[in-house]
């Protein structure tokens, strides 16, 4: 059981997804995209899902692993999003993006989300990225604030790899956050990998209101 934001939750998501443990999300504050179930039906919710009236959500988890001079230096997972972006006041960045065997070209941005169905309603979509219903199989690359003006967001399939190369030429420390949570300063040359991960997290549904409401 969860008590408290959507923080929480995605805290919650990467400690169990490899257990298969549903979360029973409960919502303490004001509002909440995953926290879907109330303070005051808690109890109602988890005696429904132990009758098997409700169902679980399963839901997308990205993969995000950084290479730096051909070695992995770490590995982590996340609910919402990875954001690529300076490390102190915002200033534009370089980054070259390839998607597949595909290159997307150079971004010169503040930054490049790469979110989850899950995700599309936390930075991403404060960035001018698309809504997706948390049940898709797909992932958003959306340009935080772009220098030019037809990088605009993209909707992929959920099997596609997206790979984010530092370029060499930086006026900015740059790092990696993983859900906001998780903080990996960045160099010159790191090449960033995200792509879906094998596990999903299990969020039990509420009867009260779906996603939409």
């Amino acid at each position: 059981i969860s008590i408290g934001g959507d923080g929480t939750v995605l805290y919650s998501a990467r400690m169990l997804c490899c257990t298969r443990v549903p979360i029973l999300a409960v919502r303490m504050g004001d509002f909440g995209f995953i926290t879907e179930i109330g303070e005051h039906e808690w109890q109602q919710a988890f005696e429904a899902y132990r009758a098997g009236v409700l169902g679980i959500s399963k839901r997308l988890l990205l993969r995000t692993t950084v290479t730096r001079d051909g070695e992995q230096i770490c590995s982590h997972l996340g609910l919402n999003d990875a954001v690529v972006g300076s490390a102190g006041i915002s200033k534009v960045v370089r980054l070259h993006v390839t998607l597949g065997s595909t290159a997307l070209g150079r971004y010169r941005a503040d930054g490049i989300i790469t979110a989850t169905p899950t995700g599309s309603t936390a930075y991403s979509a404060a960035a001018g990225g698309p809504i997706l219903d948390p049940q898709m199989d797909a992932l958003i690359v959306n340009p935080i604030c772009p220098f030019t003006l037809s990088n605009r967001p993209l909707v992929i399939p959920g099997n596609e790899h997206v790979r984010i190369l530092v370029e060499e030429e930086q006026r900015a420390e740059l790092m990696l956050t993983v859900d906001g949570q998780l903080v990996v300063p960045l160099q010159p040359g790191d090449v960033i990998h995200i792509e879906r991960a094998p596990e999903k997290a299990a969020i039990i549904l509420s009867d009260k209101r779906n996603f939409y409401e």
